[in-house]
């Protein structure tokens, strides 16, 4: 898309999680791409006078196309490039949404709290110990939220912390300085793994080519309860943390 000039945005059903400014078709009309990237889960699409931030909800999906392409059910709007290309975009539950940011997107509301990305420089035991100083939070429910780092969510969260030997219901701020940097390697190892196995599909996960991520067949703890740990074999636990499954080993993880 990089370098392409929108020919159009054919928006087709406006009430995606937020309605669609039914002024972004004319405002965006002609413009260039300048460059695509991501912060979080949001896709930012940098146009000549600003920026579209997208999120695919958790059933949503973009795929580049031939715009003569027979309509899907749930395809709710195709971005036309001057290329004779589009990116469409579907989602049955209508979770996603399309915005536009006049502005530097990183000072949107949606973005401008977020922590950290996980992969880079900047995530570090240094600053998870400042983040997780005298917090009584449950650790795994700390790395949860996106103000202090993003990107870990319940299936990863978990996968880590069983990695690194952290019991997910201690305290963060009662976690040592150096079991907090074995969990850092913990999760960018998670992380790297999950994408080369193209992410864990639950349910109905796809990628943009409509392949499921094959990581949960590598999962050590998420949806084992009762199973076997895959290191001493004592058998898995499942407890509810802040209304998400929580899966560890009693006795690996302290």
């Amino acid at each position: 898309m990089r370098g392409r000039q929108v020919a159009a945005l054919l928006l087709r059903e406006p009430r995606l999680r937020w309605r669609v400014d039914p002024r972004l078709p004319a405002t965006i009309a002609g413009q260039r791409v300048r460059d695509v990237r991501r912060r979080a889960k949001y896709l930012i699409i940098d146009l000549d006078a600003g920026s579209l931030i997208l999120h695919l909800g958790m059933s949503g999906s973009l795929r580049m196309l031939d715009p003569a392409t027979p309509l899907e059910p749930h395809d709710h709007y195709d971005l036309l490039l001057e290329s004779g290309r589009c990116l469409r975009f579907n989602d049955p539950r209508r979770f996603g949404s399309l915005l536009w940011s006049a502005g530097d997107p990183a000072d949107h509301p949606l973005l401008a709290a977020l922590g950290p990305e996980p992969l880079t420089s900047a995530f570090n035991a240094d600053y998870l110990a400042r983040r997780a100083r005298g917090r009584r939070v449950a650790i795994k429910q700390f790395l949860m939220d996106q103000r202090v780092v993003v990107g870990v969510g319940n299936i990863y969260a978990s996968e880590a912390l069983y990695r690194a030997g952290v019991h997910p219901r201690r305290a963060a701020g009662r976690v040592s300085g150096a079991r907090l940097a074995a969990l850092v390697e913990a999760i960018r190892a998670v992380l790297g793994d999950a994408i080369r196995a193209g992410g864990t599909t639950l349910r109905d996960y796809v990628d943009a080519d409509g392949t499921p991520g094959y990581f949960r067949q590598r999962l050590y703890v998420y949806e084992r309860a009762g199973r076997p740990c895959r290191r001493c074999r004592t058998p898995v636990r499942h407890v509810v943390q802040g209304q998400r499954s929580t899966y560890y080993c009693p006795r690996c993880q302290r």
